[in-house]
């Protein structure tokens, strides 16, 4: 059996143990943070053969990577690609795959650059930290004064000295936008799912969604040009196990987010195949 270090014990580990174990592959948890780890010891007993994914805090995730010694599914510089929304894309972007409009700002600004930044806008605008996973800090600014006053708490949080990344995003804000996750295995389309919040939030003002906020991840069959624009963006930003967040509003198609440390749904919500070219990937990591 291949053994695999898996990085994170949530949802992902207990799917796709049983289908991994399967095609010869032994999936197990390996806790990377909340513990005093002597280091010179091992970070586990046994030995491993490759990582899945790398480990979501990148300061325990350097430690993890030298004490257990394996390739990963998603390296280190893969999960700063894209962490980095800005970075992700301004890549995108250069390289003709369709993004929300977007302005970078790096705090602290002058108000000057973010009355600018606001004024490039039909408002609403999106205020979105550049780092932030699972819809944490988003906020939506209707007029110049709220924009401002997010950005005012923004200061407040970077301004903690430790804080990692002092940056966030201006984006447009697409009305009526479906959201959906494509998923990429080995650079390719493998499934999706429409995120979408319950009636009842939608009429509460809600507009986010977020799993991890409430929303439902229902499979769907993606159009052939959005499989095409989700794998475009894989193959652009080099990474070869890859969430893709698109955003469809109208006729109207963009590259929202990606996530190199997606969340495995169930498999009835991906493509036939899903598991054996996931298992081909991790055994192509660890012989690579």
């Amino acid at each position: 059996m291949l053994r695999l270090a898996v990085a994170t014990n949530a949802e992902t580990l207990a799917r796709i143990e049983e289908p991994l174990a399967e095609r010869g592959i032994e999936a197990k948890y390996v806790p990377t943070t909340e513990r005093a780890q002597p280091l010179s010891e091992p970070l586990a007993e046994e030995r491993f053969d490759v990582g899945f994914v790398y480990p979501p805090r990148l300061m325990e995730g350097g430690v993890a990577d030298t004490l257990l010694d394996v390739p990963w599914v998603n390296d280190r510089e893969a999960i700063l690609r894209s962490r980095n929304k800005a970075g992700a894309i301004a890549r995108l972007e250069r390289a003709g795959v369709p993004t929300p409009e977007s302005v970078y700002v790096s705090n602290p600004a002058a108000e000057s650059e973010l009355r600018a930044a606001f004024e490039r806008f039909d408002p609403p605008v999106v205020v979105k930290p550049n780092s932030a996973t699972r819809g944490v800090g988003i906020a939506k600014a209707h007029d110049l004064d709220s924009f401002l006053g997010i950005c005012e708490y923004l200061d407040i949080v970077h301004d903690y000295r430790a804080a990692d990344d002092r940056s966030f995003l201006v984006q447009e804000f697409l009305p009526d936008a479906r959201d959906f996750r494509a998923m990429i295995v080995d650079g390719e389309y493998a499934g999706a799912v429409e995120r979408r919040l319950p009636e009842s939030d939608r009429k509460a003002g809600r507009w986010k969604h977020n799993v991890h906020r409430g929303a439902v991840a229902t499979g769907v069959e993606l159009a052939p040009a959005r499989r095409r624009l989700a794998e475009e963006a894989a193959r652009e930003l080099g990474i070869e196990w890859l969430g893709v967040d698109l955003l469809v509003s109208g006729d109207r198609a963009v590259v929202n987010e990606t996530n190199a440390r997606p969340t495995v749904d169930e498999a009835t919500k991906y493509e036939p195949g899903f598991y054996d070219r996931l298992a081909a990937l991790i055994r192509r990591t660890a012989t690579d």
